[in-house]
């Protein structure tokens, strides 16, 4: 049986679904495959939505727990159901991995669930994808038989996959990926996490608040490579204050099975060390997830990095097969998905849209959270730019001091001679929702004096960025 389609759409993540209900909104039949039993991709069923929700409950209890007594709330020494605890993280991916099959309903976006592989262009030139329905618990094929599917375009919206650490296989019971550490039965005594990145530092966060000893081990020197070196060492001080070890500059070599727990062994340069656990979270990273696409015949049009070169309207080099998100290059992250789905949709119509890359915010969602929007510091050093530096601690914040929230700062670059806006970078209560508006002033090229000059409602928190901006030129009056 054979169905045509205007475009094909492989994958249902935060970049197909999004580039599937636009592309319908702008008038083309749209098709999607998905090997998930639910739609939303890694993002919805065991990355954002899940660790955000788990996130939020950890920090309700350590709350509860350690700092209700300061605002005079005085309880009995909360308990944790950590049952129920994980039933409303799973109610809450439901709901809207449920949303987003109604918006692909009413937007007549027709879904097939199972798995799709390329097959190459017909006769006439067009794509055509091979689909099998599929085990929805495995995301495998059941049988042999299944449909053709054809369309002029393909997207493929796959996303990424787990990295393993050679030495120490995942095993989905001991060593595990965030998909087993987001359902975790029991809280763990002692996890460790390989890995300081955002994935790893937001689930030993989770774990830690819960009551579990984490120890985290980095490869390299830092953490959190990617961020405001000073931003960095400061999201890193208040973590290491709630209770999670670090040892960076360490490589693990192996691990020791043991009965119910497990030996990780490891090494700083000339010294070797050892650590027992009983949970080991292994995560070091992810690659994009090509494996059983067909894409066998894109050899030679890999990037060194792993990822799928594509031009700017997102086409690779086989005209009709287009990429997106994880799988092309950038960081790997939903709303940059999210973006070049709909960017790539958009210019298939004719829309001159394009992806404002330099004006990507980057999120750690742990408490006190960090988030990023431009360049660095440490960047602005290497390209040799001249730039001004303006810094608001939340200790001299109202709001912040009323929620008992002082912990970090806001942090802005500006070129020293235009006075233009650089980057900014924040450590402290709410950074998640703070960026945005760095993020919309970078975009519009705001002067940090123009950003310093703009209402912010008082007391809140978003005074701690006009303060921040003000002192590029020393104008705060609270600092």
């Amino acid at each position: 049986m054979t169905e045509i389609y205007d475009l094909i759409v492989i994958g249902a993540g935060p970049g197909g679904y999004v580039a599937a209900i636009r592309a319908s909104q702008l008038g083309t039949k749209v098709a999607v495959v998905e090997k998930r039993a639910t739609l939303g991709g890694v993002c919805l069923n065991e990355g954002c939505i899940p660790s955000k929700a788990l996130l939020d409950s950890s920090e309700h209890f350590a709350v509860a727990r350690e700092r209700f007594a300061n605002h005079g709330i005085e309880i009995d020494p909360p308990r944790l159901n950590l049952a129920t605890m994980l039933a409303r993280k799973d109610e809450v991916v439901k709901r809207l991995t449920d949303g987003v099959a109604y918006l692909f309903k009413k937007n007549k976006v027709r879904l097939f669930h199972g798995v799709a592989r390329l097959k190459g262009p017909d006769g006439a030139g067009l794509q055509q994808v091979a689909f099998e329905p599929a085990d929805q618990s495995e995301g495998q094929p059941v049988s042999e038989s299944g449909q053709l599917l054809i369309a002029p375009k393909v997207l493929l919206a796959t996303g990424s996959e787990a990295i393993a650490v050679p030495q120490i296989p995942f095993d989905g019971e001991l060593v595990v990926s965030a998909k087993e550490a987001l359902g975790f039965a029991r809280v763990p005594e002692h996890l460790v996490v390989v890995g300081g990145g955002y994935i790893g530092l937001e689930l030993g966060s989770v774990w830690r608040r819960l009551g579990s000893r984490v120890t985290v081990l980095e490869m390299l020197p830092e953490l959190l490579p990617s961020m405001d070196r000073q931003a960095a060492a400061a999201l890193q001080r208040a973590l290491k204050k709630q209770g999670i070890e670090f040892r960076l500059g360490v490589r693990v070599t192996g691990l020791q099975r043991q009965s119910k727990s497990a030996v990780v062994q490891f090494e700083a340069g000339e010294d070797r060390g050892a650590l027992e656990c009983d949970r080991l979270l292994v995560s070091v990273g992810r690659r994009p997830a090509l494996a059983g696409l067909g894409f066998d015949m894109l050899r030679g049009r890999i990037l060194e990095n792993g990822r799928v070169a594509v031009d700017a309207d997102y086409q690779t080099s086989i005209p009709g097969i287009y990429a997106i998100g994880d799988l092309i290059d950038g960081p790997m992250l939903a709303h940059k998905a999210s973006e070049e789905g709909a960017a790539c949709v958009e210019r298939m119509a004719g829309k001159a849209t394009v992806v404002a890359y330099g004006c990507l915010p980057g999120v750690v969602y742990t408490w006190p959270e960090g988030a990023s929007v431009g360049k660095t510091e440490e960047q602005l050093k290497d390209a040799a730019l001249p730039y001004r530096v303006g810094k608001f601690n939340f200790l001299g914040n109202g709001r912040a001091r009323a929620m008992d929230e002082t912990e970090g700062f806001v942090k802005v670059l500006a070129h020293a001679e235009t006075d233009q806006l650089l980057g900014v970078h924040i450590v402290g209560p709410r950074a998640s929702d703070m960026i945005a508006e760095a993020v919309t002033a970078l975009r519009c090229g705001s002067t940090a004096h123009g950003l310093g000059m703009q209402f912010h409602a008082h007391p809140t928190l978003s005074e701690a960025m006009k303060e921040a901006a003000l002192d590029v030129h020393h104008e705060a009056v609270h600092a």
